[in-house]
């Protein structure tokens, strides 16, 4: 099984920068997409062969996520419950027999951490319904998560140590998860590997690889063992994020 995960920043805007070309070329069984900035109803494309589930924001032009799968699911939720985080398009949960596959939009912080509260409260959720889900079956959970989680994950550690992304609050919110027995896979298999799967597209960082990873794939514990391998595929463009692929063995 092939899955990948990317923030697309818009996909109507990486539809013209290639998006298109590479959805068919890498060929997901599951393909998961964060920031669609988009309603489905807007939408004039389909890619054959693929179910697809969009959880799109109330704001027009704003977050939204969407999962293209080759496979139907038993059944698809949206938000945490079907009912929170909604309104932003933030979560994707499909159910299949063995597993559970989650895709979310995690809220970014903002300048000066001023929505610092409104993201730590959306962790808190999101790890409650996640530890839910493994319960029952394991769990694979992708998506852009909006946190380098050490020091590693990002070109200036020191000078982003307050900043969005990077703040001791997030970091130890992402900590609190992986101890809940989730899995940071790439780092888990890739412990000394410096790879960033987002930069901004100021100061011409992406050509000068000052970097961050903050987009994941994340498995219960019990299933790392079927992990073959995972990719973070920075010669992708198309958008300021690149995508993440990953293959486990079903």
């Amino acid at each position: 099984m092939k899955f990948v995960t990317w923030n697309v920043n818009g996909l109507r805007a990486a539809r013209k920068k290639g998006f298109d070309a590479f959805f068919y070329r890498i060929d997901a069984d599951i393909f998961a997409i964060q920031e669609t900035k988009m309603q489905e109803n807007q939408k004039d494309f389909a890619f054959e062969g693929y179910h697809e589930y969009w959880n799109d924001a109330d704001k027009k032009g704003y977050s939204g996520t969407l999962v293209y799968t080759k496979i139907k699911p038993k059944h698809v939720s949206y938000g945490i419950d079907d009912k929170y985080y909604n309104d932003e398009g933030r979560i994707i949960t499909l159910e299949f027999d063995d597993y559970y596959f989650v895709t979310a939009y995690v809220p970014n912080a903002q300048e000066e951490l001023k929505r610092l509260e409104y993201r730590l409260q959306f962790e808190e959720d999101m790890r409650a319904y996640l530890k839910k889900l493994d319960k029952n079956k394991p769990v694979v959970y992708s998506g852009d998560l909006n946190v380098a989680h050490e020091e590693i994950d990002l070109k200036n550690p020191a000078s982003n140590r307050k900043n969005a992304g990077f703040s001791d609050e997030e970091r130890s919110s992402f900590s609190k998860l992986l101890k809940e027995g989730f899995i940071d896979i790439f780092r888990t298999r890739y412990p000394d590997t410096v790879k960033y799967s987002w930069w901004t597209y100021r100061f011409n960082a992406r050509n000068r690889n000052a970097g961050w990873r903050i987009d994941y794939f994340l498995i219960s514990e019990r299933w790392m063992h079927k992990v073959i391998d995972i990719e973070i595929l920075n010669d992708i463009y198309g958008s300021d994020h690149c995508p993440v692929a990953l293959k486990i063995k079903l």
